[in-house]
């Protein structure tokens, strides 16, 4: 991963405070092989949740530690349930462009631990949730939108009405962190839109510890 300088122009519509969009600063064609690499390592799996069902999304981590979710609930791990060892590490360049993308967002400081990577193939979604299993809620979250385009939904403090629909594209950034940092948000069902990409990749970097 490179740190693409600020060449771009960011999203222009105003958005709640604290949610911040940076538009296509890094691609699925240059993340892919770092990706794959750590999927060797720790690979793609379907999540049990609590209730007992399954996730539509494939998850792996890189990192410190990784998110995980079974029957017993949600909770972040140094090891792999699945393999039983340690998760790969976290590419340190991917490791500094999360920090600089959470500073060009206004968050400066930002140290990620994990790096939770999920899969969508076409028709996967996520449900309306918030990222609370963390420590540290000073420390912000810092999405990266790879490969098919899909539509965020953000809610903000309740999971109640129809929620503002982002669209995000190949190599997006979304920042949030301060009054959004505990927002609920979704992600529609994934469409096959673009016959360049099989799937849509999320890296999503976290300070869990």
């Amino acid at each position: 991963m490179s740190c693409t300088p600020d060449l771009f122009a960011d999203d222009p519509r105003e958005l709640p405070e604290g949610l911040v969009l940076l538009r296509q600063r890094t691609s699925l064609k240059r993340e892919l092989p770092a990706i794959q690499a750590l999927a060797e390592i720790s690979p793609f799996r379907r999540l049990q949740v609590p209730g007992g069902g399954y996730m539509s999304v494939e998850t792996t981590n890189a990192g410190a530690v990784g998110w995980c979710a079974d029957r017993a609930g949600y909770r972040y791990l140094p090891w792999d349930p699945l393999t039983a060892r340690p998760w790969p590490s976290c590419p340190p360049a991917w490791l500094e462009c999360a920090a600089r993308w959470a500073a060009d967002a206004g968050f400066a400081g930002f140290e990620p631990d994990c790096c939770l990577i999920n899969r969508y193939d076409p028709g996967a979604r996520m449900g309306a949730h918030r990222d609370h299993d963390e420590r540290d809620f000073s420390q912000p979250i810092v999405s990266v939108s790879l490969g098919l385009p899909a539509t965020f939904v953000w809610y903000g403090p309740a999971r109640t009405g129809r929620g503002l629909p982002i669209p995000l594209s190949d190599g997006d950034v979304l920042v949030f962190g301060g009054p959004a940092r505990l927002g609920y948000h979704a992600v529609r069902p994934v469409r096959a839109v673009d016959a360049q990409f099989a799937n849509r990749i999320n890296l999503t970097f976290r300070r869990a510890r």
